[in-house]
C-alpha cells in the first residue's frame, strides 16, 4: 500500500473510533459509586487490577514493552492525572512520568498545594508504543477497560486530562486540545479538565501560562 493509502486508512480507523466512542452512553453518576458505597477496599482493588495488566495480551503493544506501566499514587485520590502513554523511560521502570515530563508534571502538582503522593496517575494505554508514537485506535479500544475501572475504583473528585489523547477520550470528542484546552467538561459525572501534556511544554513553554490558569481551576474545585 502506499503512503498516501496508509494515511488515508489511518483517518479512516480514527474516524469511525470517534464515532464509536462519542456514541457510547454513559450514565451521569459518579463512576466509582459502588466502590465508595461499600466500603470496597480501594488499595485491594487495585493491587487486583494491576495484576490483571501485568499479565494483559489484548494488543500488540503486549510484545515490544519491557514493563506495562499501570499507574501510581494514592487510592484514595482526590485528583486523577491521566495522560496518553508511557514513554521509554517509564517503560523501564513501569512507573508513569518519570522522566523529564514526568518532572515537570510533579511541580504543576506543588504548584496548587499538593504532593504527588496525594494523587493519582495513569495512562489511557499501559504500554509503550513503538518510538513513542500515538496510540492506535484499536490498542486503545482494547485497553479502555482498565482506565475504566481504575477510575470507578479510585472515586477522584476531578480528573485533569493530559494533552489531546487523554482529553479526547474522557471527553468522548474529535475536538483538538486546542479547542477544548481549559474548558471544563466531566467522564460519568466527574468534573474533566482538558490542559496541555506536560511533555508539550517542554517544546512550547509559553504553554505553562494556559496549564497553570487551567490548574487554578482544578484547586479551586477541590477546595469546594
Amino acid at each position: 500500500m502506499s503512503a498516501r493509502g496508509l494515511i488515508v486508512g489511518d483517518l479512516r480507523a480514527r474516524a469511525r473510533f470517534f464515532a464509536s466512542i462519542t456514541s457510547i452512553g454513559i450514565p451521569r453518576e459518579a463512576a466509582s459509586g459502588r466502590y465508595a458505597k461499600h466500603g470496597i477496599d480501594r488499595d485491594a482493588a487495585l493491587r487486583a487490577l494491576r495484576d490483571e495488566v501485568e499479565d494483559c495480551r489484548r494488543c500488540r503493544l503486549a510484545e515490544g514493552r519491557k514493563h506495562p506501566v499501570f499507574g501510581q499514587g494514592n487510592p484514595a485520590a482526590r485528583l486523577l492525572f491521566v495522560g496518553e502513554a508511557p514513554g521509554g523511560e517509564e517503560d523501564r521502570q513501569g512507573l508513569p512520568f518519570v522522566g523529564a515530563a514526568g518532572q515537570l508534571l510533579t511541580r504543576i502538582i506543588e504548584a496548587i498545594d499538593m504532593k504527588r503522593s496525594e494523587v493519582f496517575i495513569a495512562n489511557i494505554i499501559k504500554c509503550r508504543p513503538p518510538q513513542n508514537r500515538t496510540p492506535q485506535p484499536d490498542e486503545i479500544l482494547q485497553c479502555q477497560e482498565y482506565l475504566e475501572r481504575q477510575i470507578e475504583i479510585l472515586a477522584p473528585e476531578v480528573i485533569v486530562a493530559l494533552g489531546k489523547v487523554a482529553a479526547q477520550w474522557l471527553l468522548r470528542t474529535a475536538e483538538p486540545i486546542t479547542r477544548i484546552r481549559g474548558k471544563l467538561g466531566e467522564y460519568r459525572g466527574i468534573p474533566v479538565m482538558p490542559t496541555f501534556h506536560p511533555a508539550y511544554l517542554l517544546r512550547n513553554p509559553n504553554g505553562k501560562r494556559d496549564v497553570w490558569k487551567d490548574m487554578k481551576e482544578v484547586r479551586a474545585l477541590l477546595r469546594q
